[in-house]
């Protein structure tokens, strides 16, 4: 019979709220990660300390904020109204202390639990606060969330406000690295949401006059088939306009200044709305799926003591504009009704292209019904009885998955190519979050083809099932799609056509962040004590020299030729992924068509240009 476990007083322990935070820092910031992914923990430890300077700025104080990132390190210097001197310790340091917890002070602000800014500061290596007020300033610092320098309250020349340094513990955060690119897109959708607040980023600026209207017109991918719609009244502003290639739903949504990622009933008040109103305006029951086909949306709803789903206030889940007040669906709604019905009715001529648009969905929905019927069930006929989805028991859209302790955010799939890969990465990969999913060849170059021929292909067929994505992201079984081929010429061709086909019929997948690409060591060099592994000819003869003479070294052409012992470390807490990205410069379409669409003369001098011929490439790997 196996021994009791003990449980007595010693077993009961109180912990401080630095070690709380730091014992448990996924209730807090959601995922730790190392800076690949947008949603990744840094971003969300700058994000907490840019929406304090937000909140300032939607009170009517201070018009710019400043954000300087350098070597890990992350600085940001607001000209609000100064954390008042006596409490700049409390502040950071003390849960359940803050301005945020008195409605007359913040009334519509994103933080409302007095927990982010001391997150920062449990998490960090090096937290500095200083305040600066009345012609006064106070400065504190912090390293692990303990106080370790508490200087006096000294008279000061600076204009008032507030600057926080910090630099996130990599005991923590695992070889971070912020990429710009993400902290980039941050600053555009506070200056979006906030017309006349200037931010900048280590001296670029980022600055919006029209709002969420600049924020459509900058990210279109292609295409419109009318200017945007905008619309605005207290508490709410959305925009709206329709892509001209047929496409699903495109939304950002946004709630007191914070991008709701995962949408919540705001976000499904304007789905649902926009429904309601096309039906009355044109007097026919058309489809909901056909109205929103092609919709490119977005909403930003003010709201009191805004309730989100989790710290990191991805979702909301208010039903009230403020407790015991009107509830959202009907906000939102009644919004569109009159504005959005007073649009259409001024503007006849937009009117009669989202009734073609509308007309177009539905033949084009009705055509593809019986081929879309017979996919899914060779989809679900091939999940039962072949083994291409080795899945995970966590997912991304699971409603139970919080329950299990959620770790929906780590949920993965790597694409690989072949049985030899899909069978390494199956017996070293995490079976709570990691999935394989197994391609048989090469894909088809889907460019300039229709969705037809996602349901006529088997492989792409089965990929829509597995990922869950037919009718959009809002069902994404995984957080992250890894396509894991091998590191030669075949392996980067099977990368090319799956970049393709997901931007060619899922844009959005890549637009939110959620394709990546595993980088794998190149090479393998070790002596009798040591092992290193190696990413490139450089870090290969770094090795080399590193350990001495005559190390063995072992150059690996394929995934399959990695252990699934060995595979364990680069899908485990140190994976590497590279996220596959689209510059605000550049949109999927022309990306497509130069690399994918027909041979052009353009395209041919930029091949020569770049030639690297597979023998010299294998020399520079080998030697």
């Amino acid at each position: 019979m196996a021994q009791e476990a003990q449980y007595t007083e010693d077993n009961i322990r109180s912990l401080e709220w630095d070690e709380h935070i730091r014992l448990r820092p996924g209730m807090y910031i959601g995922k730790l990660g190392d800076g690949k992914s947008p949603d990744d923990g840094i971003y969300i430890l700058l994000k907490e300390i840019l929406d304090n300077s937000i909140d300032e700025y939607v009170m009517g104080a201070g018009k710019t904020v400043e954000v300087k990132i350098a070597d890990g390190q992350v600085m940001v210097r607001d000209f609000g109204r100064g954390i008042p001197l006596g409490k700049v310790v409390d502040v950071v340091s003390k849960i359940n202390t803050g301005a945020k917890y008195d409605s007359k002070a913040f009334k519509k602000s994103v933080g409302l639990n007095g927990v982010g800014a001391k997150a920062v500061n449990a998490l960090s290596t090096e937290f500095i606060v200083q305040a600066y007020r009345d012609g006064k300033t106070k400065r504190a610092k912090f390293s692990h969330g303990k106080l370790v320098e508490d200087d006096n309250i000294e008279e000061s020349s600076q204009r008032k406000g507030t600057k926080i340094t910090f630099r996130p513990d990599p005991d923590i955060f695992i070889n971070y690295k912020f990429m710009l690119e993400y902290v980039e897109k941050m600053l555009w959708n506070y200056a979006y949401l906030n017309p006349g607040l200037t931010l900048y980023l280590n001296g670029e600026k980022f600055y919006s006059e029209n709002g969420l209207k600049d924020l459509l017109q900058d990210n279109l991918d292609g295409n419109v088939l009318h200017d945007i719609i905008h619309l605005k009244a207290d508490d709410i502003e959305v925009a709206i306009t329709h892509a001209e290639r047929m496409q699903g739903e495109q939304y950002y949504s946004f709630v007191n200044g914070q991008h709701t990622t995962q949408g919540g009933t705001h976000q499904n008040a304007f789905r649902e709305g926009l429904v309601t109103v096309m039906r009355d305006f044109y007097g026919k029951n058309f489809d909901a799926a056909d109205i929103r086909a092609c919709v490119i949306g977005a909403v930003s709803l003010k709201v009191v003591e805004p309730v989100f789903e989790s710290q990191t206030k991805t979702k909301l889940g208010s039903l009230e504009m403020a407790p015991g007040e009107v509830h959202v669906r009907t906000f939102v709604g009644n919004f569109l009704k009159e504005h959005l019905d007073n649009f259409l009715h001024r503007n006849a001529a937009v009117a009669e292209i989202l009734l073609k648009k509308i007309q177009r969905a539905e033949r084009e929905r009705k055509d593809l019904q019986g081929i879309r019927k017979l996919a899914r069930e060779r989809a679900k006929k091939a999940n039962l009885h072949n083994k291409k989805l080795r899945d995970c028991r966590t997912h991304l859209s699971d409603k139970k998955a919080s329950a299990k302790g959620d770790r929906r955010l780590e949920t993965t799939v790597f694409i690989t190519e072949g049985d030899s890969a899909s069978g390494s990465i199956t017996k070293s990969r995490d079976v709570n979050t990691q999935a394989v999913f197994s391609l048989k060849g090469k894909p088809l170059n889907s460019y300039g083809l229709s969705k037809k021929v996602v349901y006529e292909n088997e492989e792409f067929n089965l990929l829509q099932a597995a990922l869950n994505i037919e009718d959009g992201l809002d069902e994404l079984r995984y957080n992250n799609v890894v396509i894991a081929t091998d590191a030669d010429v075949d392996g980067m061709h099977i990368r090319l056509l799956l970049i393709t086909f997901f931007l060619q019929f899922f844009p959005e997948l890549v637009r939110e962040g959620h394709l990546y690409i595993l980088q794998t060591p190149l090479f393998r060099v070790r002596n009798k004590k040591v092992t290193r592994y190696c990413y490139t000819p450089e870090e290969k003869n770094t090795a080399i020299d590193e350990l001495g003479p005559r190390p063995e070294i072992t150059r690996f052409k394929g995934l399959g030729e990695i252990s699934p012992d060995e595979f364990k470390h680069f899908i485990g807490k140190d994976i590497r992924l590279e996220p596959v990205m689209i510059g605000k410069d550049y949109t999927s379409g022309d990306l497509l068509e130069f690399y994918m669409g027909k041979n052009t003369p353009k395209r041919q001098e930029f091949i020569i240009e770049n030639l690297r011929v597979e023998k010299n490439l294998e020399e520079e790997l080998f030697n």
